[in-house]
């Protein structure tokens, strides 16, 4: 592992057992990111797949599946070759709704690299509100 980490935190206006639900649910992950074919579990292979080209896009290994407080898996995409990254997700009930940390480590490092790190970190944010939408909606309806 590196030490090239993204740290991220939002807060949801939803129950964890719902914001569980879309870090985990092949569905709910559609709407916000990519879909899997099968809800991600401990023990499981991790492959998402673009929800409009169908390629595989993303794969791993889920390593911890406590819901609805800690997810754990290794996440490659095409671009870092053979590196393996860690991305790990914490759910905090708050008053209101749910504080989401995601925190994304063993990131490739060096300026090489960094273009990566920018493009993995642009992505995020933009998925993180594209879940934002997706379950405030679902919350308000």
């Amino acid at each position: 592992m590196t030490n090239a980490i993204l740290n991220k935190t939002i807060f949801l206006r939803a129950e964890p057992t719902t914001v569980w639900a879309y870090l985990t649910d092949p569905d709910r992950l559609a709407e916000w990111f990519h879909k899997p074919e099968r809800p991600l579990a401990a023990g499981q292979k991790l492959e998402m797949f673009g929800t409009t080209s169908g390629d595989l896009l993303i794969w791993g290994e889920v390593r911890v599946a406590r819901p609805p407080e800690y997810l754990e898996y290794t996440f490659t995409v095409k671009p870092m070759g053979d590196a393996v990254s860690v991305v790990k997700w914490t759910l905090e009930p708050v008053p209101g709704g749910t504080r989401l940390v995601l925190q994304h480590e063993g990131l490739p490092q060096g300026a090489e690299a960094f273009g990566l790190i920018l493009a993995l970190d642009n992505g995020w944010d933009e998925h993180f509100g594209k879940m934002r939408t997706a379950l405030h909606e679902t919350v308000d309806a």
